[in-house]
């Protein structure tokens, strides 16, 4: 009866050993927000922010790093403004997702009215990464030069946004040289800090005219060899509801899978939906909007292992105004989870329930 006893236990105490693992297997960084009006203020706007991004969950920031504002002439880089946010971010543990975008204008090949273009070359894009890791990653001077800043690294990488659109790619979208891009700045990183994750450009299933499919880019990335320049492949996932959400991550990774590359992870880098504003469908009213985010994030936690999901980033955590040069009343401008004056939307409810359940 004893030994019984003891048996028992053992194996009452082996299951109770693996529940907390089994839910801790979140990545890290797996709840991300996209917040650009935290990164375009200071003080303490920005602190009282992110602290209270922490404390619903949030892990992650993505931010693009401006190429232009960064690298003011040739070998010049300019990371002031950048060491005080990540720094800043760093103080409530939240790492941050940088975006590597928009070439100043001494290193762009050509133009083309409002889109953007790539680099002439894309060793000054490298160059450019590197001096990034150098200061922000594992092994980053920033850490040594505020060493009171919990040691929070950049580990995530994710190269350029949206090359699939004209608007991104010179107005000839062409993943043959986004590829190439992507192999040249990903080495330059893995050989700064090998263990960095190199993310691709959040690849969206627009509609704009112009737009390659989403599903027609990543299968020319793939025929491209791209299975061995990044580590995760990432979709900036808008969709009506959860339903159609479900949909095209199925697809993705079916693709990938048929591509050969089952171990491929997907990262969910753009999420979201608008309460009020001009007509769109992806304007769905306050009720729409937290529906859409339970539902959608219960969508995550199902099928996050059968589609390995590495993380997913909600655009955005507050409205914004109309920006210049047209102040155009954009769909986007009205997704946050808070209202302009920063008081909470359904939305917001809905977003820590949902991530508290993620858990």
């Amino acid at each position: 009866m004893p030994r019984v006893r003891l048996t028992a236990l053992v194996i009452v105490a082996a299951f109770l050993g693996l529940a907390p693992s089994a839910g801790a297997a979140l990545p890290k960084g797996f709840v991300g927000l996209t917040s650009e009006d935290v990164f375009a203020s200071a003080g303490q706007y920005r602190e009282s922010n992110l602290s209270r991004q922490a404390s619903v969950g949030v892990r992650l920031l993505r931010q693009t790093f401006d190429w232009s504002s960064i690298e003011t002439a040739p070998g010049q880089y300019d990371l002031s403004y950048y060491d005080d946010y990540v720094a800043a971010a760093a103080a409530d543990r939240i790492r941050i997702m940088p975006i590597l975008f928009n070439p100043p204008s001494f290193h762009r090949g050509r133009s083309s009215g409002r889109a953007a273009c790539p680099p002439r070359t894309n060793a000054s894009f490298a160059a450019f990464a590197r001096a990034l890791v150098r200061r922000y990653g594992s092994d980053g001077t920033l850490w040594r030069a505020r060493p009171n800043v919990p040691k929070t690294p950049i580990t995530t990488w994710q190269i350029w946004n949206e090359p699939n659109l004209r608007i991104y790619w010179c107005n000839r979208p062409s993943a043959r040289q986004y590829v190439a891009m992507l192999r040249a700045v990903g080495k330059a990183i893995k050989r700064v800090d090998r263990r960095a994750e190199i993310l691709t450009a959040g690849l969206p299933p627009s509609k704009l005219s112009g737009t390659v499919p989403l599903s027609r880019y990543i299968s020319q990335m793939y025929r491209a060899r791209a299975r061995n320049a990044f580590d995760t492949l990432a979709i900036n996932s808008y969709a009506v509801d959860q339903r159609e959400l479900g949909r095209l991550l199925a697809s993705v990774r079916k693709l990938m899978n048929a591509r050969g590359d089952r171990r491929g992870r997907i990262w969910i880098t753009e999420l979201g939906w608008g309460d009020k504003g001009l007509k769109h469908r992806f304007i769905v009213g306050a009720k729409g909007q937290a529906s859409r985010i339970t539902k959608s994030y219960a969508l995550i936690r199902k099928q996050r292992r059968r589609l390995r999901l590495r993380g997913v980033v909600y655009f955005s955590w507050r409205d914004a105004r109309p920006y210049a040069p047209n102040f155009k009343n954009l769909w986007g401008l009205h997704t946050g989870l808070l209202d302009l004056d920063g008081s909470p939307k359904p939305a917001f409810s809905a977003f820590k329930r949902a991530v508290r359940r993620l858990r």
